[in-house]
């Protein structure tokens, strides 16, 4: 069978770093025939040569190419494309992973929509990757219909005829942004690109000892030098206007404007935030038109300007402004509906822990920043205004899964409010939602896989777009609301908890954590009823009118026998949910039987068990109470034994004396 994807990862002194690569690679559900991984080892001094040896050796479908250093990684990667048999190349870093499921997925994808690019969904661990680009598949998309100029790595899927025949490579040599000039060339050139953002493909790892390559300082002559490569690339195939404009903008926001802001720029030494102005203002004066900033938002417009106004004092006391600005979210409402949990909250900016608030002159709603009037008059002067288009604000609840940062936006519906201060010229913007979280559809259509899940808010206004998470600030009837869920089919627990120290709010789904028991352990001997052969508690999970009788139950042990357990039945009371089940056989009396309550687990196949605080007590003549768990056993009733006349039993000096007489004493 022919090969369907070659996977190239360039390799250098990777450590242990690797393995997880690796093991990816040997997971993938694609059969071992149809994929192939070449890595190009580029000179590596520890011991990844060995071990990449000794893995080709025990696998055909891989291969070790081993080359002097070349300093960076395009050169192993156009050698591993050279080598490459299949229909489609995908390029993975050698301290990154994929999805088990991501070559299946991605070479379908890619086959049926005729792409000559296929981008899978990203998740970050510890470095920021595109979030707009996956909110939704796109099987058809372009420059001009879809954020892709968000995605500029070469972490991709790219079909090996179209790279050949338009003879794309990667440029060689210690450079920078080597894979923007690539990427951005398919984009330009690609028939067809599709975005795949309903399975998470591509894990993109920032190493712990932060070696990884787009985490080194830079020389900012040289960077923003190969930057203008990328440039060339968009000048060679596109004409100057819109389009052109928007494709450069990309850099100018990402690469310029955003290095000047805030934190990012304050932490950086003071003779170094001069070097990299100095070269991003040579790039933004030689190369940019008016039309490349007039399409950003208002602040990255006003650090623009104040670039082209080599007014870099200023935009330090810009960024002082900035680096106090971060978003809050209060938790005003939580709840099941229909199997969905409705998660109300409000969001807004605060600046040193005030409200964010802007300015009304002249019926135009205006930023506050703190900038001196004659440097306010000059960014004027250069055609930027100050606005603030808070009409365009809104606000996301994003769900991120903590061990692999996958992460996906939920159904919202908003209103944006204008709260007065200072007698009317001065207003707050409060953002007012409900987000909608379906288990079952939560993930792009796909069930949220089993472990935790954080909540997080996001919101974009103004040129800001920033997150934080939701819950350690509620109203204070959220409470009631914070119970459990049955999901799916087969059945699983999806339970909203609070996260210590913090208060964040959080889903555990298909009982990954052991939070549950400590809901169950707030069980009373008083809440649990019993009559009729039954016995009925409450639960912290809310009813399931579709869950079949045996979806939950209940297990009795005491010391000595075996447990007994029956199967049980969750009802909405008046009060809540209620467990029923019948009182089983088995249950012997004069004894203490501890109760435990077995919730489903999808991914178990069997229940999960966990202990009540509560047990049974049951009486040596048959009554049963309830009491709490670990209780002595009562003593079971005394067992006569009645003894024949014929073998009267003799007293202790007649045994003794016949004995003598049998000389059983010696």
């Amino acid at each position: 069978m022919s090969v369907k994807v070659s996977v190239v990862i360039p390799v250098y002194n990777p450590g242990e770093y690797i393995e997880d690569c690796i093991s990816a690679l040997l997971r993938q559900s694609l059969p071992e025939d149809e994929y192939e991984a070449i890595f190009v080892d580029d000179g590596s001094t520890d011991a990844t040569p060995a071990r990449l040896d000794e893995i080709a050796a025990a696998h055909p479908n891989i291969q070790v190419i081993h080359q002097e250093s070349s300093g960076w990684s395009g050169k192993p990667r156009n050698v591993g494309t050279a080598a490459a048999r299949g229909e489609y190349v995908m390029y993975v870093d050698n301290d990154d992973w994929l999805g088990d499921e991501a070559l299946e997925r991605m070479y379908r994808y890619g086959v049926e929509n005729e792409a000559d690019v296929v981008i899978g969904k990203m998740a970050g661990k510890g470095r920021p990757v595109p979030v707009e680009l996956f909110r939704v598949n796109r099987p058809r998309a372009s420059v001009s219909n879809a954020p892709l100029m968000d995605s500029l790595t070469p972490h991709k899927m790219f079909r090996r005829e179209f790279l050949e025949s338009n003879g794309i490579r990667f440029r060689e040599g210690r450079r920078r942004l080597e894979d923007h000039v690539f990427v951005v060339e398919t984009y330009l050139r690609a028939a067809n690109i599709s975005v795949l953002s309903d399975y998470l493909c591509y894990y993109h790892i920032k190493r712990e000892d932060a070696s990884n390559a787009g985490f080194q300082r830079f020389d900012p002559a040289g960077y923003y030098g190969n930057l203008r490569e990328a440039l060339d690339i968009v000048e060679k195939y596109t004409e100057p206007g819109a389009l052109r404009d928007s494709l450069f903008r990309r850099w100018l926001r990402n690469e310029m404007v955003e290095r000047l802001r805030g934190k990012r720029l304050l932490s950086l030494p003071e003779d170094y935030r001069q070097e990299i102005f100095t070269a991003i203002r040579g790039v933004v004066t030689e190369r940019f038109g008016p039309g490349v900033a007039a399409g950003m938002q208002p602040t990255q417009q006003i650090v623009a300007a104040l670039v082209v106004d080599d007014r870099l004092a200023d935009i330090e006391e810009l960024a002082r402004w900035e680096a106090d600005i971060r978003p809050t979210g209060r938790l005003e409402s939580l709840g099941w509906d229909g199997g969905s949990l409705k998660v109300g909250f409000t969001a807004e900016y605060q600046v040193s822990d005030t409200p964010m608030t802007f300015r009304s002159e002249g019926g135009e709603d205006l930023l506050d920043p703190p900038l001196a009037a004659e440097t306010l008059a000059a960014v004027a002067g250069l055609g930027v205004s100050t606005l603030a288009p808070v009409d365009k604000s809104k606000v996301d609840l994003v769900v991120r899964e903590r061990s692999t940062a996958a992460e996906f936006f939920q159904p919202v519906e908003f209103t944006r409010e204008r709260v007065p201060v200072e007698g009317g010229t001065t207003f707050r913007q409060e953002l007012r939602a409900v987000a909608t979280i379906d288990p079952e559809t939560a993930a792009n259509g796909a069930p949220l896989g089993t472990g935790i899940w954080d909540i997080l808010v996001r919101i974009s206004s103004c040129g800001w777009v920033k997150e934080a998470r939701l819950g350690s600030t509620r109203s204070d009837d959220v409470e009631k609301g914070r119970l459990g869920a049955l999901s799916g089919t087969p059945h699983r627990v999806v339970l909203p908890y609070w996260t210590e120290p913090h208060g964040n709010l959080s889903l555990d789904v298909d009982l990954a954590t052991s939070r549950i028991d400590r809901d169950v352990r707030v069980l009373a001997p008083a809440d649990v009823q019993l009559g009729g052969g039954r016995v009925e508690l409450p639960l912290p999970v809310v009813a399931d009118t579709a869950a079949d009788a045996g979806t939950v139950a209940l297990r009795f042990k005491a010391a000595g026998v075996p447990a007994v357990r029956t199967e049980g039945v969750l009802t909405e009371g008046p009060a809540g949910t209620v467990l029923t089940a019948e009182l089983p056989g088995g249950l012997l009396p004069g004894r203490t039987w501890d109760m435990g309550l077995g919730l489903p687990s999808a991914r178990r196949g069997k229940p999960r068990w966990t202990s009540l605080p509560t047990a049974l007590l049951i009486a040596a003549d048959g009554t049963v109470t309830v009491g709490a768990a670990g209780t002595p056993s009562a003593a079971p009733a005394p067992v006569v034994v009645p003894v024949p006349a014929a073998r009267k039993k003799k007293s202790f000096p007649s045994r003794v004396a016949g004995r003598l007489k049998r000389g059983l004493f010696g």
